[in-house]
């Protein structure tokens, strides 16, 4: 029987990415997918190359602090929302899947209005205030972190962690290489920080380079406009601004990855099972949920934190080292995590909530 579904979430790539890990599975279980997303955000861009009917309505960003764009942000959200029921009525879909972000609130609550199941996700450790908006309308609310459900409507959280490209799972070790211009027999540090915020892990990294370079190749995804060219020449060292389709072969090579602790970000580590020292993004710079994130992991036995508040290049350099020796508990831990299989978790739940509303309209 077909199905249709819309799926929505924007405003950063983080809200966009799962949605797009979902998609061949949706299509495998028969369903039309349709996206709502902004008139021109970050979304509409993602998903051009997908060949997905997009839907672009206003939308309003929610702040917590004072801003003259508060007074007119909520006429957008209101206009969004009548954009995004007029949308719906016409698609007439089964069932929504939201990603959160600003942009998904006025989809989701137009969605309860005409009665059509919503499935929202959550990434980080406590809700945003976008999914907090949300949490009342929804059918039943996904996320990544074991803690995440104590915060959460019991019986709607499920913990599924987060859709990940499966391509990423498909890298090519040997391509990563020829392309780093690295040898095969001394192992790689992956660093990827972000193209936000990341300027006090790309110094410590490079102020640390002469110790690592001892032991380890490194591999550097430093940002837009980050590359230092003074480091350009320099032997086991190899600086990206970011990359697209390489990304998985740069995976693949990684022995270990350093990294902030986005939510996606390191749902990505978990699933490819790499062996990580998170460095969160510190509480002054953000709401403090990298912190969270990356506490959670750490709990688990995924992870090794660096406060960055505190981040020099000698502690950097102990901890890669302390990660390296033990690298292989790090991975027999991650291999048993409940939270590897995140696909099937969710389109079964997206099912199960179609199947229990096609019992009760019948």
């Amino acid at each position: 029987m077909a199905k249709t579904i819309v799926l929505t979430g924007g405003g950063t790539a983080g809200h966009v990415t799962p949605n797009i890990a979902l998609l061949p599975k949706l299509k495998e279980l028969g369903y039309d997918v349709h996206y709502i997303g902004s008139y021109e955000g970050i979304e509409k861009k993602l998903i051009e190359d997908f060949d997905i009917p997009y839907y672009g309505i206003a939308t309003g960003k929610l702040r917590r602090y004072l801003d003259i764009k508060n007074l007119s942000d909520p006429f957008r959200v209101m206009k969004g929302f009548a954009e995004a029921r007029k949308y719906l009525k016409k698609i007439k879909p089964d069932i929504l899947f939201s990603k959160g972000g600003f942009v998904s609130v006025p989809v989701v609550r137009a969605a309860a209005t005409l009665k059509i199941p919503c499935v929202i996700h959550e990434s980080d450790m406590t809700p945003g205030l976008a999914n907090k908006l949300c949490i009342p309308v929804a059918e039943k609310i996904c996320c990544n972190f074991p803690e995440t459900l104590l915060t959460l409507p019991e019986e709607k959280a499920v913990l599924t962690g987060s859709p990940i490209r499966e391509e990423l799972a498909r890298g090519n070790k040997i391509a990563a290489l020829d392309m780093c211009g690295f040898t095969a027999n001394k192992p790689v540090i992956m660093v990827i920080g972000g193209s936000l915020g990341a300027a006090s892990v790309n110094k410590a990294v490079r102020d640390a380079l002469p110790k690592l370079l001892d032991d380890f190749q490194v591999v550097h995804i430093c940002g837009k406009d980050k590359v230092d060219n003074l480091l350009l020449n320099t032997k086991g060292y190899k600086q990206f601004e970011y990359l697209k389709s390489e990304l998985k072969d740069v995976f693949a090579m990684a022995d270990i990855v350093i990294s902030r602790a986005g939510a996606n970000a390191i749902c990505e580590l978990l699933a490819l099972k790499k062996p990580n020292l998170l460095i969160p993004l510190s509480a002054h710079s953000s709401r403090g949920d990298q912190i969270l994130n990356a506490e959670s992991f750490e709990k688990q036995g995924f992870s090794i934190i660096i406060d960055d508040d505190y981040l020099t290049e000698n502690l950097l350099v102990e901890k890669v080292h302390e990660l390296f020796c033990n690298r292989q508990s790090y991975i027999e831990t991650m291999s048993n995590s409940s939270q590897l299989n995140s696909i099937q978790t969710i389109t079964d739940l997206l099912e199960s909530v179609l199947e229990q509303k096609n019992t009760e309209e019948n």
